[in-house]
């Protein structure tokens, strides 16, 4: 997402006013330049003044350089996505992470230092945030099944897709972290569980080094267990890591990656899982758990919806019947990315590859099954265009798909009570195709359209911008978006929230879409 572009010291225009005569009362009266010299003086008084002052600008100069107050061509303005020059530092955050009250070797059992922990070195990262979700929740709610906290980690963004350019970088890291309690809150963020439920609570990565030494850990590598299980359904993967982790008598276990050389994909619940029908064995144990119940968005992305609430207050004539005073119960949202995912989508066609997670599930509308005619590596034309329009619709489709949408949503109100006139544009596109889409919506009744582009963030919400958009989404009475695995991943998680939200039959279920 692309925040509304707002000039600020850095990157703003120099204000000079032009010294000509024409300006209107410029000669009315004596120039501020004209009566400083009148008080200094004249004479040698008046040359000791100018000396000291040039001394002072002299040593001002050198103590802070124009590079800290001007434009440059250096990576503080490398980026033209946004108008922070650098990203928040986060630091307080980072302190109340450090502070979380699990964070005490004196806690009696399940935590502190006789506790059980667990901590997945072999999560993925330099992914989309949504991949990195998926798998923090299903470790978290294994973890929990195993009877040990789960060790928490910040989110470690793939270069392209963070806001900032590695020159700013914070505390110059190699790759961009963000604390996990940037994003999200819940139990898998260190939140606690239900009332009542005595699980250990998730711990930071930071205290699992206090807690459990390495001397102390048992290391279980990858290689030692995915053999075994190979291709196995979901939910039999899920029970064999389960019983590992609960029968192993060490209190402290940390998971390790396999070489990648050797498995591209070492996650404990990996891309081969989510990219298949197998996933499907794990939705009806996961979507009932604590750890998909109590996930919620963090306050920093909170703040950010709350702020740009105003936007989506509907505009258009006021309806015929009573509906809803709630934007989100009459917004349609739909994700429609461009530029960069063309690429994406032909590289997701050339593999034949799926839907995503539980997009797979057999319950949802808009299914998608690989045309026959392609294999691993290679597809004919015929197949690719069929991939591309699930994952890149061009405009006529999505001008459709979303008039579809609402037609379909419209008439399964039973009691005509419903309304969609509040649209949002989860897109990273701009200019002239962003315009006339907009516009070609209006003439289809969308008096209210909202993009992430209009969305107003400030330094903390602008570091996790894809949260924000996400959490409107989420909120959204229908649902629309991309189609193929990865390309479906930002989707994914939107469908898990609204089954919670709403109950498997509900209205928001059966209309979170695909192309």
């Amino acid at each position: 997402m692309k925040p509304t572009r707002r000039k600020t010291l850095v990157d703003s225009e120099p204000r000079s006013l032009p010294l000509t005569s024409s300006m209107p009362g410029w000669n009315d009266r004596p120039s501020s330049m004209w009566r400083t010299h009148s008080q200094l003086g004249g004479g040698r008084r008046r040359h000791f003044w100018l000396f000291c002052g040039l001394v002072v600008l002299i040593i001002f100069l050198i103590t802070h350089p124009a590079s800290d107050y001007l434009p440059n061509n250096s990576a503080t303005t490398a980026s033209p996505k946004i108008k922070w020059a650098e990203p928040p530092t986060l630091e307080k955050l980072k302190q109340w992470e450090r502070d979380l009250p699990q964070h005490d070797l004196e806690l009696p059992f399940p935590e502190g230092k006789t506790g059980r922990y667990v901590k997945f070195s072999n999560q993925v990262k330099r992914l989309g945030w949504n991949n990195a979700l998926n798998e923090i929740l299903m470790n978290t709610h294994l973890a929990y099944e195993s009877k040990r906290a789960y060790v928490f980690q910040p989110y470690v963004w793939k270069e392209e897709h963070y806001s900032w350019p590695q020159a700013v970088y914070r505390n110059h890291e190699s790759l961009p972290h963000t604390p996990l309690n940037a994003i999200i809150s819940g139990p898998s963020a260190g939140g606690s569980w239900d009332v009542g439920d005595d699980a250990p609570r998730s711990i930071s990565e930071e205290w699992f080094d206090v807690v459990c030494p390495r001397k102390e850990r048992r290391i279980i590598n990858t290689r030692e267990v995915k053999p075994v299980i190979g291709w196995a359904d979901g939910i039999d993967v899920f029970n064999h890591w389960k019983k590992i982790l609960h029968d192993a008598p060490e209190r402290c276990i940390e998971i390790e990656p396999e070489h990648y050389k050797k498995d591209f994909y070492p996650q404990t619940f990996d891309l081969w899982l989510w990219g298949s029908n197998r996933v499907r064995s794990l939705w009806p144990v996961f979507s009932q758990s604590p750890t998909s119940r109590l996930l919620g968005p963090s306050p920093i992305v909170l703040s950010a919806v709350e702020r740009n609430a105003y936007l989506f207050n509907p505009r258009g004539p006021r309806p015929e019947h009573p509906v809803s005073r709630s934007p989100y119960d009459r917004m349609l949202a739909i994700h429609a990315r461009r530029g960069d995912f063309k690429e994406a989508c032909l590289h997701l066609a050339k593999w034949n590859s799926t839907f995503y997670s539980w997009n797979l599930l057999e319950e949802l509308p808009d299914a998608f099954t690989p045309p026959p005619g392609g294999k691993e590596g290679e597809n004919t034309p015929e197949n690719i265009e069929k991939y591309l329009e699930h994952c890149l619709p061009q405009f006529d489709d999505i001008v459709a798909k979303v008039r579809d949408s609402r037609f379909d949503y419209l008439r399964q109100s039973k009691a005509g009570h419903r309304t969609l006139d509040v649209l949002f544009l989860l897109t990273n596109a701009k200019g002239e195709w962003l315009e006339q889409l907009k516009a070609t919506l209006r003439e289809d009744g969308w008096h209210t359209i909202v993009t992430s582009k209009d969305l107003e963030l400030d330094q903390e919400q602008t570091e996790v911008n894809m949260a924000v958009d996400m959490e409107i989404a989420r909120r959204a009475a229908v649902f629309v978006g991309n189609g193929v695995r990865r390309c479906r991943f930002f989707s994914e998680n939107l469908l898990n929230a609204n089954f919670l939200d709403s109950g498997p039959l509900s209205p928001v279920t059966s209309f979170t879409r695909d192309w």
